[in-house]
């Protein structure tokens, strides 16, 4: 039987271990007297065992019944707990715990227990009660158990919108635990009698507790602080549970605690309606979807349309005599919801006051921002709305060379100096890492030695990348402000929206690092560090500094925003994105030029379906986000374990992992691999606290070139065009398997199916191939995996787009537009005038963005010199697609007069510069 280290999650634990039991209880049921029922009696004894480590923490079935079906097993009573926990099984598969009582007596009846949660239309699953449960914190016998939970269940009434029941646990360890295994959980009550310590398993409860803070600060809590404790340490762990407390302490004694996410104090009170009152309204509080209810009510309202858009209430399409398919396969009501009108309860999106407004507050709540901001148009406009409200002209923008293409394009709009970072490469792999903290600490070492770092704005970083690496937040901001206190930070969250909801990933993304900073940046501690660091460090010189981990002074300036493409990881239509800012100069510095910003990039007829649709994705992520995502790394690492541990696959695949993919000297934990096939899975906990970079695991990157097809003939041919397998990112060598909220156990069962056939097939072709075709397929594997070419490096801009030859920053502005005149251009053939050229030791520069795809970002930029290892990597690439580069004509040069004007007029230009100011 797999331990619980084979599982990185207790949701599956739990749902693989009930399985198991109802197929035990089945065959001990089919002959009690076999050979086999020894062994099958042990099985049985072995799953009570390890389920009764985790049933306490949850309201179904309850361990009252969990143990009457342990007393059948005990009796030999092998029906009826075959009959008892086939229906436990299918309710927790189906849900149907959610919606009524489930009967477990061999005699009762369930006349519903064939509706499968799944199987019910749409309109009767949206007219159900959600359901939820609330956890009881107090250690009370058997008997007071019970009064509690009757207490919580009379004061249920037909009105209530909601449905719950009630876990009681005894301690405060024992509620972490449970608000970590048990997604169920919307609420929290703490009452006066918890005690600290567990009697789980202390094994176990450590791997858990120290993502709640760590077994030590829990050690040392005195005991009337355990309630508010409590209600401090889930406020880490699932920020969006409501907490409610119970206690005897005055007013005077609660008011200087932090009470996290506590809503409201209780005195010495059995106020059990006003309980429950609080406990539903809470739980509202994140259910409300203001846009998506007021869409809903305006489609229902007869109107009559005297403005643009026909679509608008359907009405040219039933109508016509020839969209009807259209109008029939989308259905009514998107057409009813369809409109361009701001009135009528709805709002608008460029200057909103009424539900917009309210739910992108609702969403600044959720994902732990200051302001949120909606965008119809995807995160590339995002990303121009935000560096275009913050950069002016002649500003220096540090930017993540490999960074999405918007970025670059943003550059150019905002006429910034831009300062390109280097990503470590993975030349094995042909993909880019992260830019190490070294790199950026540099580059602004450097522009304070010449008096620039006044003119420094921005550092524009990608986290996670699409390979799933990602940063630590916290740490890069920290050094990079005490270098330069109001340095502001753009991070890209395209692929990260997620991740705000799991207490492993939340600490790496950009809200939650500046909320952490602000926080430390008040405390007195901070101020004392700061000032021994600064004594320590006078005089140092920059290899020191570079060398040290550099402390930020107090009075650093917390200047964050994060862009996410809702759309990617969680639920909204295509498009639907989000800006999130947490920056204490916003109100004073930004708020203006921002919305002019908007104004510009936002469109004046935005989607409301896809407003609507940011909205509702919103709540499920609070109700039910930390479930999904939860689910969502289980399910990729079920895909790694599976990949890594099957000796066919193992032939021809490799799952990349940390160790892979990080090199050594950014892996301070030591941590590897994630899984290891004798120990089961290692705890991330550690290497996500301590670590330079860290691999999102939801994102299984697979080395193919043992198959001898590169990665795009794997993703296009085999993948997609025969088994209908669909991915977004390949490499020359690797195909990228993301997961998301959305993938089940069936999606991953599948693609190792599929993985397997392939390696089979591969097995059956080598086994019939003759000689000469075996060493054709030795070549391309060796081709694949060895003979890569190195990645190149970002080379230099060239003297007519920089300010200066000391630092490294570029006018690309004045390179993307000079292009435009096609005078100034001339195209050069890639294997012959480009290379001859070059031989001849000529300058050539790039006069446009050249974005192989794989792997998709710019190799080049308009103004920045081509080397011979970009060129010597242009020509070994093999991808079909090269956005920028015209196959019929070359690559798109600068020609060298229009290089030597911009040349000679920079004197002069300095001159007029000097004169205007």
């Amino acid at each position: 039987m797999q331990s619980m280290n084979d599982y990185s999650s207790a949701i599956q634990l739990r749902s693989d271990r009930w399985s198991a039991l109802r197929e035990a209880a089945a065959a001990l049921t089919r002959d009690p007297k076999a050979k086999a029922a020894a062994a099958l009696r042990k099985r049985v004894e072995e799953l009570f065992e390890s389920l009764a480590m985790i049933e306490a923490y949850w309201a179904f079935p309850g361990m009252p019944a969990f143990d009457y079906m342990r007393r059948q097993f005990e009796h030999g009573n092998f029906e009826d707990l075959a009959f008892s926990t086939n229906r436990v099984t299918r309710a927790l598969t189906t849900g149907a715990y959610r919606r009524r009582h489930i009967p477990l007596e061999r005699d009762s009846m369930d006349q519903e227990e064939q509706d499968d949660e799944a199987m019910l239309p749409p309109e009767a699953r949206a007219m159900a009660k959600p359901y939820f449960e609330v956890l009881i914190v107090d250690n009370v016998n058997e008997h007071q158990e019970r009064w509690l939970k009757h207490n919580v269940s009379r004061m249920r009434r037909p009105e209530d919108q909601f449905i719950y029941e009630a876990v009681v646990v005894p301690s405060l360890e024992d509620a972490l635990v449970a608000v970590l295994f048990n997604h169920n959980i919307q609420a929290i009550v703490v009452r006066p009698g918890l005690t600290l310590k567990s009697k789980m398993d202390q094994e176990v409860l450590g791997r858990y507790l120290n993502r709640a803070g760590g077994q030590e600060e829990i050690e040392h809590m005195l005991p009337e602080n355990y309630g508010p404790e409590l209600c401090r340490l889930v406020a880490k762990v699932r920020p969006e549970l409501d907490a409610y407390l119970v206690t005897e302490r005055s007013v005077e004694d609660i008011a200087g605690l932090d009470l996290g996410i506590c809503r409201r104090v209780f005195y010495n009170q059995e106020d059990f309606m006003e309980l429950h009152l609080n406990i539903l309204r809470g739980v509202q509080a994140r259910n409300k979807t203001p846009f998506f209810t007021a869409l809903v009510e305006y489609s229902k309202q007869p109107t009559g349309v005297f403005h643009a858009m026909p679509i608008s209430r359907g009405k040219s399409i039933t109508r016509s005599h020839w969209i009807q398919d259209m109008g029939a396969f989308y259905g009514p009501n998107i057409f009813l919801a369809e409109t361009s009108a701001t009135s009528g309860g709805l709002d608008s999106l460029l200057e909103p006051h009424g539900p917009i407004k309210e739910s992108q507050e609702l969403a600044s709540r959720a994902f732990g921002s200051k302001q949120t901001f909606f965008a119809t148009n995807g995160t590339s406009t995002c990303n121009k709305i935000v560096v275009q409200a913050l950069v002016r002209p002649g500003d220096i923008v540090l930017v993540d060379r490999d960074c999405h293409k918007s970025h670059h394009y943003g550059m150019v709009l905002a006429g910034a100096q831009v300062c390109y970072l280097d990503s470590y490469p993975l030349n094995e792999y042909s993909m880019y890492g992260a830019v190490p903290l070294r790199e950026i600490k540099h580059q602004l070492l450097q522009l304070k030695a010449e008096g620039k770092l006044d003119r420094v704005r921005m550092l524009l970083l990608t986290n996670c990348t699409f390979d799933g690496l990602v940063y630590n937040v916290e740490r890069v901001m920290e050094e990079c402000l005490a270098i330069k206190p109001d340095l502001i930070f753009l991070w890209d969250e395209a692929w990260f929206a997620f991740a705000r909801f799991n207490p492993t990933y939340r600490n790496r993304t950009g809200m939650d690092a500046a909320n952490r900073l602000r926080e430390k940046f008040r405390s007195e501690q901070h101020a004392r560090l700061y000032e021994a660091q600064q004594s320590t460090l006078k005089d140092a010189d920059d290899e020191k500094l570079l060398d040290t981990r550099l402390i930020p002074p107090p009075t650093a300036r917390v200047r964050v925003y994060a862009t996410q493409s809702t759309h990617k990881t969680l639920t909204s239509l295509r498009q639907g994105s989000m800006i999130h800012v947490n920056d204490q100069d916003f109100k004073g510095q930004v708020e203006q030029s921002f919305h002019e910003a908007y104004m510009t990039h936002t469109s004046t007829s935005p989607n409301y379906q896809i407003i609507a649709s940011l909205d509702v994705g919103r709540r499920q992520v609070e109700l039910e986000g930390f479930e999904f995502v939860q689910r969502q790394i289980e399910a990729a690492m079920s895909m790694r374990r599976a990949i890594s541990t099957h000796p066919l696959l193992k032939k021809y695949f490799k799952v990349l992992t940390a160790g892979d993919m990080i090199p050594d000297e950014y892996r301070q934990s030591g941590i590897t691999s994630y899984y290891d096939a004798e120990q089961g899975w290692t705890d991330m906990w550690d290497s996500w606290e301590q670590d330079d970079f860290v691999l999102d695991a939801t994102r299984v990157t697979l080395a193919v070139g043992g198959t001898g097809w590169d990665g795009d003939t794997f993703k296009t041919d085999i993948l997609m065009d025969k088994y209908g397998i669909q991915i977004n990112k390949t490499s020359r060598n690797t195909v990228l398997f993301m997961t998301n909220i959305g993938t089940t156990r069936s999606s991953v069962a599948y693609l190792i199916e599929v993985l397997v056939e392939i390696a089979k097939s591969l097995d059956e072709l080598l086994d019939d191939a003759s000689r000469m075709e075996r060493l054709s397929f030795d070549r391309r594997v060796k081709n694949l995996m060895h003979d890569l070419p190195p990645l190149p490096d970002f080379s230099r801009f060239h003297d007519a787009f920089r300010p200066d030859t000391v630092t490294s920053e570029g006018d690309i502005r004045t390179a993307f537009f000079l292009a435009y005149d096609d005078n100034n251009c001339d195209y050069l053939d890639l294997n012959g005038s480009l290379k001859d050229a070059m031989d001849d030791g000529q300058v050539v520069v790039s006069a446009s963005f050249i974005i192989p795809y794989p792997p998709g970002f710019p190799i080049l930029v308009p103004g920045q010199v081509i080397s011979q290892e970009i060129l010597a990597f242009m020509r070994a690439l093999d991808v079909n697609e090269i956005h920028g580069y015209r196959p019929d004509l070359g690559l798109r040069v600068f020609t060298p007069e229009a290089l030597q004007q911009l040349v000679d007029a920079k004197p002069e230009m300095k001159k007029i510069a000097r004169v205007a100011e």
